[in-house]
């Protein structure tokens, strides 16, 4: 899609738009982990992303630590917690980014943040640093897409993207306000409620990707309730990626030795990319069909 300068004109450019080409020339299907900046700490955080790319990953969502995650579920909420008891704030966020991109150049990074510590800083002041760090997107949990004309066209000036959430009540004339404002993906949103739930019906959120996919050219990812490798990958039979964040967040949570924590959340992203690779290759034509 055509890049333009005017908040209401979707594009996928850059990082995310080369990865979701590459997946989509091999059948395959975006694996998106998300995980909280600084939680247990910034240098583990750091050491995690590089796990989670070698474990699969296409694309990492980096939480933005905030004292009151209302959309996310207590897991995650935790999480943010500890992170700030650290000290961790946005500025170090965007220094950790610029650590990664010193080994990977590749790997897209979505920042998903509350609107609050990005209004502290200004839109403006935000997307020349995120720009400079090797951000590639950013998520607003909280800011509604017909609401945020003002940071688009800051987040734009620096080619940034900006990624929306389409919940499952979310009626079509929104979706398509969300879609024409939006960049990267759209993110789905599996089910009503918060981050960590447990209640995925999978049906349902294939026949919502697959409604969605019809009234956009954005890649539709799908999130919320995604656990382990049968999960991922019965939504990756209709969504572009699979966005899993409360169940990694969970592992890294469940042991006080941060090498141990590592490989748990390792072991179960490499479960997931391992189920909707051998998917994708099922579902792949073979050399006498093609013939």
């Amino acid at each position: 899609m055509s890049q333009s300068s005017e908040p209401d004109a979707p594009f996928v450019s850059g990082r995310i738009g080369d990865c979701f080409l590459r997946l989509q020339k091999t059948g395959r299907r975006a694996l998106i982990p998300y995980i909280t900046a600084g939680d247990p700490d910034i240098d583990t955080t750091l050491h995690l992303m590089h796990d989670l790319v070698a474990a699969g990953a296409d694309i990492i969502e980096l939480g933005v630590p905030f004292s009151d995650p209302v959309a996310d579920g207590p897991i995650i909420e935790q999480a943010h917690q500890r992170a700030l008891a650290r000290g961790v704030t946005l500025p170090d966020v965007l220094n950790l980014v610029k650590d990664f991109r010193r080994n990977d150049h590749e790997t897209p990074v979505v920042l998903m943040s509350y609107l609050n510590p990005v209004e502290i800083m200004g839109y403006d002041c935000f997307s020349r640093m995120a720009s400079a760090s090797g951000v590639d997107a950013l998520l607003t949990v909280d800011l509604p897409a017909e609401d945020a004309d003002a940071l688009l066209t800051s987040l734009r000036a620096q080619k940034l993207e900006a990624v929306f959430m389409v919940a499952p009540n979310t009626p079509d004339e929104r979706i398509a306000s969300i879609c024409s404002r939006g960049g990267g993906y759209i993110y789905a949103v599996s089910f009503k409620g918060i981050t960590g739930a447990s209640r995925l019906k999978t049906g349902d959120v294939q026949a919502r990707v697959a409604a969605l996919k019809k009234m956009t050219d954005l890649p539709v990812c799908s999130g919320f309730g995604i656990h382990d490798g049968a999960s991922a990958a019965a939504v990756s039979q209709v969504a572009d990626g699979v966005i899993v964040g409360s169940a990694l967040v969970k592992e890294l949570a469940a042991f006080q030795k941060v090498d141990a924590a590592r490989e748990a959340v390792s072991a179960r992203l490499a479960g997931m990319r391992q189920a909707m690779d051998e998917l994708a290759a099922s579902r792949r034509p073979s050399a006498a069909q093609e013939a």
